[in-house]
């Protein structure tokens, strides 16, 4: 395992190609072991293609270095096994399958006794869902897929945890419990996690770091006080929105360190 602070997740020059078009264009970004940080900006700004490309799931130029490792030429499962797992947009849950079956998805590869042990560990973070291993996981909330979703994805012990639009289609209460839950998991377990975000709000809970999206390009980059800042806030939209590019670019430093 790496120590915390030691930089865990190196991304340069990221691009994707969708048939003729890039959605993204030269990302680049670095995370420190023990952090969380967020992709932030509107719907179609390449922040779910970056988050699929760095676990293998989209193909992709430039280089994804995780614990010092090139793992650009590794497939998905490879990346899997590394420890960089994701965890979908909308949740992915199979549905006809009970909460437990789904929870033992995420570590149908270690032996029964450490599993037991994982899913003791997530059903401790997500009480929601504890007394309901038995029931079809089509029957839960909405919240309490999501729950399901990123409990599924700590089964497996990830040391890098992607996580796509986790506050998507969650009323601000649900969303509000999913990310108290995540900041517990982060405090006690010094997860490692990338989140994808179109709510600054919802990401400003948990990340100490954000890179802001737009058009494919990383157009702005924030700190831990610049995230709980209204200047923050405001800057963050100015990027969104392509306002203000200068004061965008000059935030810029998207190889820095995410600590």
């Amino acid at each position: 395992m790496n120590d915390a602070g030691a930089e865990l997740l190196r991304v340069e020059n990221l691009s994707v190609r969708y048939g003729a078009g890039p959605v993204v264009q030269g990302v680049s970004l670095a995370m420190a072991a023990g952090t969380v940080a967020a992709l932030l900006g509107a719907n179609g700004a390449g922040k779910s293609s970056t988050l699929k490309a760095i676990a293998g799931l989209e193909p992709a130029q430039g280089r994804v270095v995780f614990d010092g490792q090139d793992v650009s030429a590794l497939s998905t499962a490879q990346r899997f096994r590394a420890g960089i797992v994701y965890v979908p947009e909308g949740r992915a849950i199979v549905t006809d399958l009970s909460v437990e079956e789904n929870l033992t998805l995420g570590a149908y590869f270690v032996d029964a006794k450490t599993r037991a042990q994982r899913q003791r560990m997530v059903l401790d973070f997500f009480p929601e869902i504890a007394n309901r291993l038995k029931a079809p996981a089509g029957l839960l909330s909405g919240g309490e897929q999501q729950m399901l979703a990123i409990g599924r994805g700590l089964m497996s012990a990830p040391r890098l945890l992607l996580l796509d639009e986790p506050s998507l289609g969650l009323a601000p209460l649900l969303v509000a419990r999913v990310y108290e839950r995540l900041a517990a998991i982060q405090q006690e377990q010094k997860l490692t996690a990338l989140l994808v975000e179109q709510s600054f709000h919802a990401a400003a809970k948990l990340a100490r770091h954000a890179w802001v999206m737009r058009h494919g390009h990383v157009v702005g980059e924030l700190d831990a006080s610049a995230l709980r800042s209204r200047e923050g806030r405001l800057r963050a939209i100015d990027a969104y929105l392509g306002a203000r590019q200068d004061d965008a670019s000059a935030v810029a430093a998207p190889v820095a360190v995410a600590h």
